[in-house]
């Protein structure tokens, strides 16, 4: 707690506020004593006083007596609250706040100076109404002794290694100043010491004056020189979060590891040789409240290490495993052991780590530390309960006897680390050279590998087999067993284009050895196998790359179907195949004709792109009426398509048709499906039946500027039923926001943006079920909510109240939420509490908070100060 100036010696008790002016002062300098008979005296007729009866006063209740510091509370809240009554009385006669009004006034000051405009004397200054200070970059070689004379009232004693630092010039005055008015707060307005980071200085040695800013929480004091702390250090009992690493810190206080209320400790890249959790509690002493005087800070200690740490970074020290006290706490989530001379005795400490329940994250990499740790009757006695990563990279430890020792721990272990956190219920282990993937390499390899073994399968490819049998039939040795990929790459097999030659070659080679072992058909030629084709091949050699190639194929589909009905003959046989009419005749290494339902599909290359697995469909705007030019060969668009919405036979016309996708081939493989801007019918269609997922991998969706309304018209249709069938479709009306968040469970980022949607959608029930990962889900990550009809925001209300004291939610994902461009009147405060990376707010008419505070802090300055609102 900071020191304030003694309290006036004529307050000697607490005065409460007055409510009325015939009400007597409680509390008053002197006091009325039990059964003191009061005599009062009468005037009789003859203007002489007689005496009366002496009569008893009754004594009010007694007040029970205030501390020195609940006395200086009491009368802070006493003049803000008259400074506030004062200034909100309004009126011609009220000048308290004219000079807000005045051009050019000065802003409030915001939290801290995060450019470093201020001076150091200012920002201190400034601090003493915020209870903010950051002095980071500023070239300190020690704690300005300002500090402790502005907030504290004091002088601190000299440092040995900055005798005599560089005083601070005085700040210069400010535009109020300039008017007369005093900038510093008022007594009463000033704030404890609360934050306090000068990260990145040359810091040599702290002043033992700090314990007396006993209200810190937090400290940031990393990457600078510091090689040891001050004893007074360890009475900081009310830290939540210490940052002291890339110092040369080769010991710390023994009283800091008695901090109750420490939740984050950073000591990584110091000289640090032990880590004694236990030494303060070794004597088995019970730590209990100490400095109940105002002058002396109010220090309360744990009886155990630690009890609420959660986080402890230790990397790049010289800590061996038998100098780490085993009495560890058991609220630890992640442990940072990396580049550390472990030893050979680091079983003990694998299995007190493992045994901790809420244990997420633990690294040892390029630690000293093997196999000996990890012994193949590990899991046993050290559960991992909650354990997603253990790093092992770079150490002496072996694929194989980690993978023995986990092989006990009866949930799924990965051994191929990837840069996303892995799902629940999976370890992801890392072992030897750290080689990280994204899950995308992973899914590719393992689709290449099980394409190319279904291959071998298939068409016997396997030259290494081949080999060992000839036309004699005498078999050599059996060929080494190799992995597909291996096969693949010694074939030349990685390429779709070396895949299809590989198996014209095969089926040649097949059909050659057939005629040379029956002599007698050997005159008759052998025809060559037809080598498969991709569907832009196809088109490319059909001329339906270009817009009038397609159109001249319409014209022809068109022309070949009015034949087809009316019996009629035609010259068709004459045409190519694909029917385009060019005159070609047919070879027997030509594909055969397809239809126009079957070229043009939505498996097209203009459409599906294969290597993104990425479906974008045009927009469903209706065409421009400015000009009808038809072309000789087409007819009109109406005997082709009714509906004329779409440039292309195979779009489908509704805004989503999510049944027609779903009947493709690459659905089930589908990611990224983009459907922005299809406008002209309004609607969904889906399956009369599917299972679990409409789209089981579709982590991607673009529905931004479809106007969609709140409730959205569904059609289910069956695909497998033909047009003639007699059954109509079922058509509902649905929500879509909790429709989508049961079609798809695996999407990260969803884009609902320019759309007509209203508050009514964004309930807690909703968004729970479209952002919150679960068993089945991942969760989303990215939310585009912009240009729509939101007016209230209370379902973001609900999702925050799981924040409220624990940030560790492990269903949240969600990093990026777009709410711009929408009718937001205000911005709740509780928003503040969501972990968001983005939070884009701009275009809403809401006035409080100011632009500037995103503006110039962006996402995280937004976040903190909505949450300093909270009450």
């Amino acid at each position: 707690m900071s020191r304030l100036p003694p309290p006036s010696t004529r307050s000697r008790s607490p005065m409460k506020p007055s409510s009325g002016p015939s009400k007597p002062r409680q509390g008053a300098t002197t006091p009325i004593r039990n059964s003191t008979p009061v005599r009062t005296r009468t005037k009789s007729a003859a203007g002489r006083s007689t005496p009366q009866k002496p009569v008893e006063k009754e004594e009010p209740p007694a007040v029970p007596a205030m501390s020195i510091k609940e006395q200086i509370a009491l009368k802070r809240a006493e003049a803000k609250k008259a400074m506030a009554a004062r200034s909100g009385g309004g009126g011609l006669d009220d000048m308290s706040s004219l000079e807000d009004a005045i051009p050019g006034a000065p802003a409030a000051p915001p939290e801290e100076d995060i450019l470093g405009r201020w001076s150091v004397r200012e920002t201190i200054e400034r601090a003493r109404s915020t209870g903010s200070l950051n002095l980071s970059s500023r070239s300190l070689q020690c704690i300005p002794p300002e500090l402790y004379e502005i907030h504290l009232g004091i002088t601190p004693d000299p440092l040995k290694s900055v005798p005599s630092p560089t005083p601070l010039p005085p700040s210069e005055p400010s535009a109020a100043q300039r008017r007369g008015k005093k900038d510093n707060p008022a007594w009463f307005e000033a704030q404890d010491l609360q934050t306090l980071k000068a990260f990145s200085n040359e810091i040599l040695e702290i002043q033992h004056e700090i314990s007396l800013f006993g209200s810190l929480k937090v400290i940031d004091l990393h990457n600078n020189k510091l090689s040891s702390l001050p004893h007074s250090f360890g009475d900081l009992a009310n830290l939540t979060s210490l940052d002291l690493s890339h110092n040369a810190l080769t010991s710390l206080p023994t009283n800091l590891f008695t901090f109750p209320e420490l939740t984050y400790l950073d000591v990584s890249h110091n000289l640090l040789t032990s880590l004694p959790f236990n030494e303060p509690f070794a004597s088995g002493r019970k730590f209990e409240t100490s400095g109940s005087g105002f002058f002396t800070p109010s220090v309360n200690r744990a009886n155990s290490p630690l009890p609420r740490l959660a986080t402890l970074y230790v990397s790049h020290n010289k800590l061996s495993a038998d100098a780490i006290d085993l009495v560890l706490p058991s609220s630890l989530v992640r442990v940072d052991l990396s580049s550390n001379p472990l030893g050979l005795n680091a079983l003990p400490l694998i299995k007190k780590l493992g045994s901790f329940p809420a244990l997420k994250e633990l690294r040892f990499e390029k630690a000293d530390i093997g196999d000996e740790a990890f012994p193949k009757d590990l899991t046993p006695t050290t559960p991992f309960l909650k354990l997603r990563i253990l790093d092992l990279g770079e150490t002496r430890a072996s694929p194989e006897g980690v993978q023995a020792a986990l092989q006990g721990l009866g949930r799924e272990v990965d051994f191929q680390p990837t840069t996303e956190e892995p799902p629940e219920g999976v370890l992801q282990v890392t072992v030897g050279k750290k080689v990280y993937k994204e899950p995308w390499e992973i899914e590719a390899e393992r689709k290449a590998k099980a394409r190319a073994a279904r291959l071998v399968h298939e068409e016997g490819i396997n030259w290494g087999s081949r080999s060992g049998t000839g036309s004699g039939g005498k078999t050599g040795a059996a060929p080494a067993e190799k992995e597909p990929w291996e096969i693949e790459a010694e074939q030349g097999m990685l390429t779709e284009g070396a895949k299809r030659r590989l198996r014209a070659q095969a089926a040649n080679a097949a059909a050659t050895g057939t005629g040379s072992q029956n002599s007698s058909s050997s005159s008759k030629p052998t025809q060559k196998a037809e080598v498969t084709k991709e569907a832009w091949e196809i088109e490319a050699e059909q001329g339906l790359l270009t817009e009038g190639g397609r159109r001249r194929a319409r014209a022809q589909a068109a022309a070949a179907a009015a034949a087809s009905s009316s019996n009629s003959t035609s010259s068709v046989a004459k045409k190519a195949p694909g029917g385009l009419g060019l005159g070609e005749p047919s070879s027997p290494t030509s594909p055969p004709a397809q239809s126009p339902s079957s070229t043009f599909s939505l498996s097209n290359p203009q459409y599906y792109n294969q290597s993104t697995q990425t479906l974008t469909l045009p927009s469903s705007t209706p065409p421009s009426k400015v000009h009808s030019r038809a072309f000789s060969m087409a007819p009109k668009v109406s005997s082709i398509s009714p509906s004329g919405s779409t440039s292309d036979l195979a779009v489908p016309v509704p805004s989503a048709p999510f049944a027609e996708i779903a009947a493709e081939s690459f659905s089930a493989n589908l990611r990224v499906l983009i459907l922005s801007n299809r406008r002209k019918d309004r609607s969904l269609t889906l399956p009369a039946s599917f299972g679990s997922a409409l789209l089981p991998n579709l982590e991607e969706l673009d529905l931004e500027g479809c106007n969609f309304p709140d409730m959205v018209s569904v059609c289910r249709i069956d695909p497998a039923a033909g047009d003639n069938d007699g059954l109509s479709p079922t058509r509902t009306t649905e929500p879509l926001i909790p429709l989508i968040a049961n079609l798809f469970p695996r999407l990260l980022s969803l884009n609902l943006s320019y759309n007509m949607f209203s508050s009514s959608q964004l309930t807690t029930e909703n968004l729970s079920a479209l952002v919150l990962a679960a068993p089945h889900k991942k969760g989303l990550k990215r939310l585009g909510l912009r240009g729509n009809k939101f007016s209230e925001l209370d379902g973001f209300i609900g999702l925050s109240e799981m924040f409220k004291g624990n940030r560790e939610i492990p269903g949240w994902k969600l990093d990026e939420l777009d709410l711009r461009d929408n009718e937001v009147p205000r911005l709740p405060a509780e928003m503040g509490l969501l972990p968001l990376e983005v939070f884009l707010v701009d275009g809403n008419p809401f006035r409080v908070p100011p632009r500037r505070i995103w503006e110039r802090e962006g996402t995280k300055g937004l976040l903190s100060w909505l949450r300093s609102r909270i009450e």
